[in-house]
């Protein structure tokens, strides 16, 4: 088909190592004397016969992906179903979508309401399909990234196009809800991840980030538009009877500091105030791995105190040299992890986050891969970030 030819796809992705196609066509091949190239299945298979693992998988996800990139027109869109309870092969299928040049945009859930045959029979079956919707940058924007690569107006041009694609709210008239990737912390999750995947340089921390975004972007609900979909957006948010907070749990440090800035950005606050609720959070549990340091140490690192003792959000300026001794702290963090052997049972994941970046800022990738194969597999999934990282610099280094 001609490059730029198409103006939707849709897809069902192969469900990984639920389904062995191969074999379950076998009577129906038989019958029309055809066969199926066992090796060239987009499977997970432990077979001795035609192993596939996991790698072969995201592989060949990602030349499919790569080819509906291609032929896709510019700007339009991509929806992907996904039906498959393991985390590893729903990291798969997104890392195969960003290694093609896709970028995501919404991810929900889609009740079918008629099942299949497997999800009405099978015990563990997942009973609801998730839906990907990812488009293809305009050509425009693409152009103008590969010219400033690696600097700050390279950042903007893919936050830009990325709000331009986002909806502007969710839910109904009785009950709207906030969109999730207009928030800070998901706009930056997607800039790192994009940089990443274009083997550039980050050209920024998360708090010049987040400070850039406060001077560029108009902010409601804290969510963040385009100067020119803010009336609509005030429109349809007169129409909502009420509008849902966006639940952010505590599952990490990095999500513990969000959530610190989120509940410090509405209210200045005592550590008598911000304690009991911040506990209440917490209750929910960290991963085995997270060393979570303790909340006045977050605050310490990541806020200021008035003269009231009360911690708040700080200024732009302020918070960018905050930033700066955060980040030499946590790469000092970051250096314990490169000298031992062994897998690394406790760690604060926000110092691996820091070591990798200034890892990938010095190309330095056989550094990440080493660190990165210390980490349990289950980082990865909680942490697609790291996940980008790792893969990456696997790629770049061999």
């Amino acid at each position: 088909m001609p490059d730029r030819s198409v103006d939707y796809v849709f897809v069902d992705p192969p469900f990984g190592e639920n389904f062995y196609y191969a074999d379950l066509a076998y009577l129906t091949e038989s019958w029309y004397r055809v066969r199926t190239p066992l090796l060239d299945q987009a499977i997970v298979s432990a077979s001795a016969t035609y192993r596939k693992t996991l790698d072969d998988y995201r592989e060949a996800m990602t030349d499919c992906f790569r080819e509906f990139h291609r032929v896709l027109k510019p700007g339009r869109w991509m929806t992907v179903e996904f039906n498959n309870s393991s985390n590893q092969v729903w990291l798969a299928i997104q890392e195969a979508l960003s290694m093609a040049g896709f970028v995501v945009a919404d991810t929900r859930v889609f009740d079918k309401e008629q099942l299949s045959f497997a999800q009405l029979a099978a015990k563990n079956a997942v009973k609801r399909d998730l839906i990907i919707s990812a488009y293809r940058p305009a050509l425009e924007m693409e152009e103008r990234f590969s010219l400033h690569a690696g600097a700050e107006v390279g950042a903007w041009e893919f936050v830009t196009e990325h709000l331009a694609h986002l909806p502007l709210a969710e839910g109904t008239a009785a009950a709207g809800a906030l969109v999730r990737e207009r928030q800070a912390d998901r706009l930056y999750d997607r800039m790192v991840a994009f940089h990443i995947h274009h083997g550039v340089t980050i050209p920024m921390t998360a708090g010049e980030f987040y400070a850039g975004l406060e001077r560029r972007f108009p902010v409601r609900d804290d969510m963040y538009f385009l100067p020119e979909q803010v009336e609509s957006y005030e429109r349809r948010r007169m129409t909502f009877k009420q509008l849902a907070q966006a639940e952010q749990f505590i599952t990490s440090e990095s999500s513990a500091v969000q959530w610190l800035r989120q509940q410090l950005k509405a209210k200045p606050r005592t550590f008598a105030e911000i304690m009991p609720p911040f506990f209440t959070e917490l209750q929910a549990g960290l991963p085995e791995w997270e060393h979570l340091p303790d909340l006045r140490v977050l605050l310490d690192e990541n806020f200021l105190q008035d003269e009231q003792d009360r911690w708040y959000v700080p200024d732009p300026k302020k918070a960018a040299d905050l930033e700066k001794l955060r980040t030499k702290a946590l790469i000092k963090e970051f250096e314990a992890y490169i000298s031992g052997r062994g897998a690394l049972s406790r760690f604060r994941s926000e110092a691996v986050r820091a070591g990798f970046r200034e890892a990938w800022a010095r190309r330095d990738f056989g550094l990440i891969v080493k660190v990165g194969e210390r980490l349990p597999a289950d980082v990865f999934v909680d942490d697609p970030q790291l996940l980008y990282y790792f893969d990456n610099a696997k790629r770049l280094r061999s």
